[in-house]
């Protein structure tokens, strides 16, 4: 180890598995953020299905080894890069895509994909708001173009990406519609934004809504 350079802990991954290939070592070095990048002091970290299918080695795009997961973390800013303006050391803050991995005590990520956390959300959920909460946006406006006053069914609501798609829905003024596989998923979805909520392990639920006399503009999968 150079003079100077500062160790972390870090989830790293040698090789491609299970759960059990996550090693947790403590002689990480703490990477130096560039031009524009920043060191987050990790809080949280969020943890994705995609990161599963990654560390699987099942996912079409795989990193080199070794490597550390983690796309999503919260945390406080350690320090800057000389070209970062917009932020600064002790800034609370959330990204959606670490560089150096977020399964980790410090986390690098480029300026462009963080922002400022804010005070009536704690670190934990602002570990969650990334992946899930900017697809769930995508989906309902960029893809599906939704406007208020009309109809969306998220399938499969009860997940991280579609109670986040029931929350958007809902604050812009969607009828929202949601299914779940369990009675404590519905519950769940009704907690968090839909009007109505149906099982869709029952063979006749697209019937039940039908029954309702629901009329469904926008239909997102999140199963």
């Amino acid at each position: 180890m150079a003079t100077g350079q500062k160790l972390m802990r870090a989830i790293r991954v040698f090789e491609f598995g299970g759960p059990e290939v996550l090693k947790l070592q403590s002689d990480v070095v703490v990477p130096v953020p560039q031009s524009h990048q920043v060191l987050i002091k990790v809080h949280a970290c969020g943890v994705n299905p995609v990161e599963t299918y990654i560390r699987s080695g099942a996912y079409s795009r795989k990193p080199a080894l070794p490597y550390t997961p983690g796309s999503d973390v919260a945390g406080i800013i350690e320090s800057v890069g000389d070209k970062v303006s917009a932020f600064k050391k002790g800034d609370r803050v959330f990204c959606y895509s670490t560089v150096s991995g977020g399964y980790a005590e410090f986390a690098l990520a480029a300026d462009d994909t963080i922002y400022p956390l804010p005070e009536t959300l704690n670190f934990r959920q602002g570990a969650a708001l990334g992946i899930p909460y900017f697809t769930a946006c995508r989906a309902l406006f960029h893809s599906a173009r939704a406007r208020a006053g009309e109809s969306v069914l998220v399938h499969g609501a009860s997940g991280g990406v579609g109670l986040a798609t029931c929350q958007i829905a809902r604050a812009h003024g969607l009828k929202v519609l949601g299914t779940a596989g369990s009675e404590e998923g519905k519950k769940l979805v009704l907690q968090n934004g839909a009007h109505e909520v149906f099982n869709h392990k029952e063979a006749n639920y697209i019937d039940k809504i039908k029954d309702r006399h629901l009329v469904v503009q926008i239909l997102l999968p999140c199963l």
